[in-house]
């Protein structure tokens, strides 16, 4: 026999909740002349009994249920299915805090983050420690803290002496050029990269250009390209975010844009940089956009992870007029601006090997490779020359 405080003690329970116990019907106390409570074995091992099944986390009246009667199989099942969504989510829990520690890969959180919560997660990656510069080449390239700085290093060596940094050609851009009435003024050109279009546009115009983009080796390949040239009194160069831009509103006649808007988001980008235009003034853009509505799973699925916002079209279209954009001209991008960006780069993939780029840099590109040669025409990249209305 046990006194209340000698059970309490031998099953880790206090005084009151064996008290609770007895009046639930769960143990029964035979009093004793001096009225002291005393339990029996029996007690004891029904309290045990109770705590192995609280173990399995039936709650305390399942617990009753299953020492009074036998088992209710549905119920244990449907316990079963809460108990393995919690393991679900602490294992989630668990995983998150281990790569957030270096310990495994941290890509998928980023991915959910950067499509649910895009700014509130680039204020995070920069109150990290990273630069704006490195925030979004994680947002975009790299998708892990823990594996940045290398995959970035061989991103850039797969990249390493090639003019273009994506899709484009000398009859895009002029086929563009073409499609507005000016030839003379002030030009920004936002991500201008290596300077492919930068050249180009300074060739075939007399516009005074400011070329900015946040990677300074970028802008050096562009100066290099310009010493020798008869263009370079025109040409300035300026090593900034396209975020926050240095320049007075209604400074430029107009904004070139080809393929980087998509970094800040078309739409933001559109709103932010008009007030940069002058009256009447003309912004040139391209984005990567859906042209079909036959889209295989695959090509789905990869531009989903690695661009998910990718629109149509008339999505964007919709957007434009939205915002006060009247579109002027508007066409996707020919063969030949993919086959530039393609050819040289597929040469360069084919010269490099797994055991000279460490991270995970080479298989995506070569990923990305793939679903072109298999997909290119679902999608596409598609310029817009636009002309603020009024």
């Amino acid at each position: 026999m046990y006194l209340i405080s000698e059970l309490a003690q031998k099953v880790g329970l206090s005084r009151s909740t064996l008290l609770y116990y007895e009046k639930l019907g769960l143990i029964s106390s035979e009093r004793k002349a001096n009225q002291y409570r005393d339990y029996s074995e029996r007690d004891f091992q029904r309290i045990k009994l109770l705590q192995q099944l609280q173990a399995g986390g039936l709650t305390l009246n399942e617990c009753l249920e299953c020492l009074e009667s036998r088992i209710n199989r549905e119920k244990l099942q449907s316990r079963l299915k809460v108990l393995d969504d919690e393991i679900l989510q602490k294992q989630k829990s668990r995983d998150l805090l281990a790569s957030m520690l270096g310990m495994s890969s941290m890509k998928e959180w980023h991915q959910a983050m950067d499509e649910q919560a895009p700014e509130a997660h680039l204020d995070w990656l920069e109150k990290q420690g990273f630069s704006e510069k490195q925030s979004l080449r994680l947002k975009w390239l790299s998708k892990d803290i823990n594996e940045h700085d290398q995959y970035m290093a061989d991103f850039e060596h797969v990249f390493e002496g090639l003019n273009r940094l994506g899709v484009g050609s000398v009859e895009d851009t002029l086929k563009a050029l073409q499609s507005i009435p000016l030839r003379k003024g002030t030009l920004l050109e936002v991500g201008c990269g290596r300077g492919a279009s930068t050249l180009i546009l300074a060739k075939h115009s007399q516009f005074e250009i400011t070329a900015l983009d946040n990677d300074e080796y970028n802008l050096c390949c562009l100066k290099e390209s310009t010493e020798a040239s008869l263009i370079k009194h025109k040409l300035k160069t300026i090593c900034a975010s396209m975020t926050n831009m240095p320049f007075d509103k209604m400074q430029f006649d107009v904004i070139w844009s080809e393929g980087s808007a998509y970094i800040m988001g078309v739409y933001k980008a559109l709103e932010s940089w008009k007030s940069l235009l002058k009256p009447g003034g003309y912004m040139i853009m391209s984005d990567l956009v859906w042209v079909s509505s036959e889209r295989s799973l695959e090509a789905i699925e990869f531009w989903h992870e690695n661009y998910p916002n990718m629109k149509t079209v008339q999505q964007h279209k919709n957007t434009i007029e939205k915002l006060g954009y009247k579109i002027v001209n508007t066409f996707q991008s020919s063969l030949k601006s993919w086959n530039n960006y393609l050819t040289p780069l597929t040469k360069k993939i084919e010269m490099l090997s797994t055991t000279t780029v460490k991270s995970k840099a080479l298989i995506d590109i070569k990923k990305e490779m793939i679903i072109h040669q298999k997909y290119l025409g679902q999608y596409g990249y598609q310029v817009f020359v636009l002309k603020i209305r009024g």
